[in-house]
């Protein structure tokens, strides 16, 4: 299984050669893995270039701490400088619309693992805190985008291999609407999270890849 990540989530296997994709190495993802960076990394993929102060005011932090955070995502090829800034204003731009990763791409690199580990979990108490910040205004928006929005869940009893195609499937329909409301004022970006975790936790399966 691999996860795809645009702001804060995870999605199936995406080809290694996409240009829209960045694909984590052990030192990208130790870099990452921390509160601000992936933050940081998250808000030049939705808002687009901006400098480090604009970053902070956005985020609730200074711009000195942004910067130096900024410059590690750099070292990695996760984020880059535009050079269309202003003297010190560097304009920062995210170098990839996404990043993904097999975990057993890190096996046996304990820092890596446990970068992933961190990194997994923040992403699900972001998706947390985000739907219930949707669900604390949802009231104020049209019944219409109220209807379309919203969670569900289902189970399916898959192997591990028929589980990642359905995951690819998914993501091949995502991929059909990703920019179809593209020049339409009334397009409003819209968050797709999709979580597959096992219901037999306690029976994992012997023998498998």
């Amino acid at each position: 299984m691999a996860a795809r990540d645009r702001t804060t989530s995870a999605s199936p296997t995406p080809e290694r050669g996409d240009d829209d994709n960045l694909w984590l190495t052990p030192e990208s993802l130790r870099v990452l893995a921390h509160p601000l960076r992936s933050r940081l990394l998250g808000a030049l993929r939705r808002q687009g270039p901006s400098t480090a102060t604009d970053l902070a005011t956005l985020l609730g932090t200074n711009s000195g701490a942004t910067s130096y955070h900024l410059r590690k995502l750099e070292s990695v090829g996760l984020v880059h400088d535009t050079e269309e800034g202003e003297g010190k204003r560097r304009l920062w731009q995210a170098s990839s619309e996404y990043h993904s990763w097999h975990p057993s791409d890190f096996e046996g690199d304990e820092d890596a693992e446990t970068a992933l580990n961190w990194l997994t979990r923040d992403y699900a108490r972001h998706f947390s805190e985000q739907y219930d910040r949707w669900l604390d205004v949802s009231t104020t928006w049209p019944t219409a985008w109220q209807d379309a929005c919203g969670s569900s869940d289902a189970s399916v009893l898959v192997t591990a291999e028929s589980l990642e195609a359905m995951r690819e499937e998914m993501w091949d329909l995502i991929e059909r609407y990703r920019r179809v409301g593209q020049g339409n004022p009334q397009a409003r970006r819209i968050a797709v999270y999709a979580f597959a975790y096992p219901l037999d936790l306690d029976r994992p399966p012997t023998g498998a890849r």
